[in-house]
């Protein structure tokens, strides 16, 4: 029979999704799964984005502009510059998620072989982005103890060749929750203009930043106006995962005609979901203060109930909604079937997703996992007990 690709084979698993058989077999023989492993909150989604939609007169499903709808780039615009981001309608191509935006920001900044320095542990899915464009991810490693802040920049610095095109960072982050400094933006803008370097921002959690603490975005750094290409979404900032929508944006006239040429072989990003997407521009501050306090609480009782659990330990996050647990087991893979497979406390388990998949390094993190706060609290609390018990059979 023919060969699949080498690409094809090369392509990485999902670590959040890999062990959905193994969860859909638990649930045929009817127990109840806590999801820890997956970011999909269960905040309402802003209902003046889901009446657009359900209100709509459309007779024609057309097409958009390859760029997506001018009123929504003009409206979303608007909505940056409230937040310290100079940016207009021309600067933003809306694309089918904030994967999409990647895609095309690797496909419009780099060639095969090229390279990207992203700390780790990152976004599971951008090993999978790189493997598709042809790209190598040089990993440079973020401390467990340090909470995951970033790494000293002389060992960002140590690693820039003649083939490195940008540093990658996602803040705040995932799977790590690390919500980086003013400071800390400052010297990877600082580097990228000393070695005229791209700085590719993944910033889809912006709105969530706890404890006081301000998110600063690339886009805000002054001089770094053809060095910085943004990554958006509007998956988690108003609990649309499902419409796909998110953007890419640069005020670098080059990346973004080269964006616009990837933006046009696939045509358009979906209309009824930009429909949805620019009236959620319109969701009220008070929607995302009542959503902080939300995840603020759940944070809390996660992290303070891992504490808790002998031989477990955490990294506190400080944006985002997931953190990074060090589990006391060699390998947090095999553990996480288990749940699956052979654990049940009065008929119930967790799913969490083993954090080595977020790693480029290999045999890094195998005790550890991601687990994502987005349970109302009481089955965060329920899942606490949970591991808790599990963890005490499993290392019987």
């Amino acid at each position: 029979m023919p060969n699949i690709s080498q690409k094809g084979q090369n392509m990485p698993q999902s670590p959040i999704r890999k062990l959905v058989p193994y969860a859909e077999a638990a649930i045929r023989e009817g127990r109840t799964i806590y999801q820890l492993n997956i970011g999909q909150p269960d905040i309402k989604t802003p209902q003046g984005a889901l009446d657009a939609i359900k209100n709509n007169s459309i007779e024609v499903l057309s097409y958009s502009h390859s760029a997506g709808f001018l009123s929504y780039r003009e409206k979303l615009a608007e909505y940056y510059k409230k937040h310290d981001i100079p940016v207009s309608s021309d600067d933003i191509i809306i694309t089918t998620g904030g994967s999409e935006a990647l895609n095309f920001t690797m496909g419009s900044i780099t060639d095969p072989g090229d390279e990207i320095i992203i700390p780790e542990p990152f976004y599971a899915n951008y090993n999978a982005f790189a493997e598709t464009s042809g790209v190598n991810i040089v990993p440079i490693q973020a401390s467990f103890e340090d909470n995951f802040a970033l790494p000293p920049i002389s060992e960002f610095e140590n690693l820039i060749t003649d083939r490195t095109k940008a540093i990658l960072l996602c803040n705040p982050g995932n799977p790590t929750g690390y919500l980086y400094t003013k400071d800390e933006i400052q010297q990877i803008a600082d580097l990228a203009l000393k070695h005229d370097i791209f700085v590719v921002a993944d910033e889809v959690y912006r709105e969530f930043a706890y404890d006081g603490v301000t998110h600063h975005s690339i886009m805000s750094i002054a001089g770094l106006e053809e060095h910085a290409i943004m990554v958006d979404s509007v998956s988690k900032r108003y609990s649309m995962c499902g419409a796909r929508i998110g953007c890419l944006v640069s005020k670098n006239k080059e990346v973004t005609a080269a964006a616009m040429k990837f933006a046009q072989a696939r045509l358009s990003p979906p209309t009824f979901a930009q429909i949805a997407s620019e009236a959620a521009l319109d969701t009220p501050q008070e929607y995302f203060d009542d959503v902080n306090k939300e995840y603020t609480l759940r944070r809390n009782i996660l992290i303070e109930g891992l504490e808790k659990i002998k031989g477990v330990k955490v990294a506190k996050p400080k944006g985002a909604f997931y953190c990074i647990a060090e589990l006391p087991v060699e390998n947090a893979e095999d553990f996480a079937k288990w749940l699956l497979e052979n654990f049940q406390h009065n008929n119930e388990t967790v799913m969490v997703a083993p954090a080595a998949g977020f790693y480029s390094t290999p045999n890094t993190g195998l005790n550890q996992v991601r687990i994502a706060y987005v349970l109302k609290r009481e089955n965060l609390e329920r899942s606490i007990a949970i591991l808790e018990e599990a963890l005490k059979k499993y290392n019987k």
